[in-house]
C-alpha cells in the first residue's frame, strides 16, 4: 500500500505564502505523476496541480495558475507544493496523489492506482 504524507499546512493570512510536501514510506515517489488534491468543506475535490514522473511537465489549476509551483526533489523523496498569494478560497484540506498520468489524476481528482490509498491531508486555512 502507497499512503502519502502530507506536511506543511497551517493558518496564514490573504496574501501570505506556504509550502506542502509529500512523501511516502516505502515507495518511491519518482516512480510515478504526483499530483495535489484539495477539498472544502462544502465544495468538490479539486485537482490543483500535477508534476510529471520526470519533473518535465507540469499542470495548474487555472485558480491557482500563476500564484502555486509544484516540484519534486528525488533525493529527499518529496513532492512540494509552493503556494504565494494565497486567497481564502484556497482555503481546504490538501492531498497528495501519486499516478501513473498527470491528465487521468487531474480529470478524476483521485488516484487510479489499486494501491495507492488517501493520506490524512494537511489543512491550509486562509484567513484575516
Amino acid at each position: 500500500q502507497l499512503q502519502p504524507v502530507e506536511s506543511g499546512g497551517g493558518l496564514v493570512q490573504p496574501g501570505g505564502s506556504l509550502r506542502l510536501s509529500c512523501t511516502a514510506s516505502r515507495f518511491s515517489l519518482d516512480d510515478y505523476a504526483v499530483g495535489w488534491v484539495r477539498q472544502a468543506p462544502g465544495k468538490e475535490r479539486e485537482g490543483v496541480s500535477c508534476i510529471s514522473r520526470n519533473g518535465g511537465n507540469t499542470n495548474y489549476a487555472d485558480s491557482v495558475k500563476g500564484r502555486f509551483t509544484i516540484s519534486r526533489d528525488n533525493a529527499k523523496n518529496t513532492v512540494y507544493l509552493q503556494m504565494y498569494n494565497l486567497k481564502p478560497e484556497d482555503t481546504a484540506v490538501y492531498y497528495c496523489a501519486p499516478d501513473l498520468d498527470c491528465l487521468m489524476l487531474l480529470a478524476f481528482s483521485r488516484p487510479s492506482l489499486e494501491f495507492v490509498s488517501w493520506g490524512q491531508g494537511t489543512q491550509v486555512t486562509v484567513s484575516s
